[in-house]
């Protein structure tokens, strides 16, 4: 039995989506003297992480209040934005609902044939030595042209969407079981719907696999709430979702600046 071509993929900065439920409750009961002086020092520990590549969003629907999302350039830095956040006197009234730890991730299905085409013709034996550090420079190479995808800057869109998604893998459709051609083909496809929306939506892809419950982790901004409707039906329609996806839970949001957490936190909103 032959080895399957395993898809290469381009890791870059990690991602921590945190999802929070308000303690109205206890927050009301407080004086309002006392509400804004926690509410202030808030606004301004975000505007610090903000300037670090986080983003505040207000959401709706019952799954949570607030969301907060961070890119980091490693874990650690990831976990440090965590304990900054639990020193906050505001976090005594925030409950997290969920959390979801990636990293952005960018596949390369094209470049794997291409790659296993000329490593081939070249007669490198596949994980030889040779072929590892051709390999690793390939890749390397890669990484610098793509390297504002892989590390981006926290898109300035107002609305957010946010969800986790799998591969089937069960006894009658399992992704990880079709031929690394047939993928590759699906793939380009879907890709392509994609493409079509790139003007009004912008689309992170972060990977999960050994750091969360699903697969990969999907986050899209927009100017227009819509667009996220359109993109994820029409996506619905093409062989690798209509097929082999599965999906979460949904996230939608609105961007807020850390000064309007104060106001946020007062009911007011702009």
């Amino acid at each position: 039995m032959s080895t399957p071509i395993v898809p290469f993929t381009l890791e870059g900065s990690y991602a921590l989506h945190q999802m929070m439920r308000v303690r109205w409750r206890d927050w009301k009961y407080l004086a309002s003297a006392r509400r804004a002086e926690i509410a202030t020092q808030a606004a301004a520990a975000l505007a610090e992480l903000e300037a670090s590549n986080s983003a505040l969003f207000s959401m709706l629907g019952h799954k949570a209040d607030l969301l907060l999302l961070h890119f980091r350039r490693d874990m650690a830095e990831l976990n440090r934005v965590e304990q900054r956040l639990t020193q906050l006197d505001l976090w005594d009234y925030l409950e997290p609902t969920s959390s979801y730890v990636s990293v952005i991730e960018l596949g390369l299905y094209e470049s794997t044939s291409r790659i296993h085409k000329t490593f081939s013709e070249r007669g490198l034996e596949p994980d030889s030595e040779v072929w590892k550090q051709a390999l690793e420079e390939e890749l390397d190479r890669q990484r610098k042209a793509m390297e504002p995808r892989l590390y981006p800057s926290m898109p300035a869109h107002r609305y957010i969407c946010f969800y986790p998604m799998d591969r089937k893998r069960d006894e009658n459709k399992n992704w990880y079981q079709v031929g690394f051609a047939e993928r590759a083909r699906m793939m380009h496809e879907h890709g392509m719907v994609g493409r079509k929306y790139a003007d009004v939506v912008k689309q992170i892809i972060t990977g999960s696999v050994g750091f969360d419950d699903w697969e990969w982790g999907v986050t899209l901004f927009s100017e227009d709430p819509l667009h996220f409707k359109k993109l994820i039906y029409e996506m619905r329609f093409d062989e690798v979702s209509a097929v082999y996806a599965l999906f979460g839970t949904f996230y939608i949001g609105l961007r807020r600046s850390p000064q309007q957490l104060v106001s946020w936190l007062g009911g007011n909103l702009d």
